[in-house]
């Protein structure tokens, strides 16, 4: 059964893509935590992130630090936090949020709801920094 994350990868539900490789795919969550949340994701599908092959792990952390260091240059944040939760989605992944303090990381607080707009350019502005 795919997941919305399948469907994202597929092309079958846009996103708001901040960084892609052939075997990753970084976006913004539409429902933040902060300003640049973004989830990063294997292409691969597989439910449970610690079953990923070690290889493809290290692939996915190393592909989630360059992301990170691209949020770190665009969105004002003391660090760029991450989070491996995966209960929400049946498709591992990773959550890199702009902190400024530990509760920047409470994922129980009530989350932002940016317009497209600001989705729009804030993945643009990452990109841009990934690929600079």
């Amino acid at each position: 059964m795919s997941s919305i994350f399948s469907k994202i990868i597929a092309g079958e539900i846009p996103c708001y893509k901040v960084a892609e490789t052939k075997d990753h795919l970084a976006f913004l969550d539409i429902s933040p935590l902060a300003k640049g949340h973004t989830l990063v994701i294997p292409k691969k599908k597989t439910d449970y992130i610690f079953d990923i092959d070690d290889p493809a792990f290290s692939s996915l952390m190393l592909f989630s630090k360059q992301v990170a260091v691209a949020i770190k240059k665009v969105v004002p944040c003391i660090k760029v936090g991450v989070a491996v939760i995966g209960l929400e989605v049946p498709h591992a992944h990773i959550h890199l949020v702009p902190i400024n303090n530990v509760s920047d990381m409470n994922f129980s607080k009530p989350k932002l709801a940016p317009s497209k707009e600001e989705l729009s350019n804030i993945a643009e502005q990452i990109n841009m920094a990934f690929y600079n």
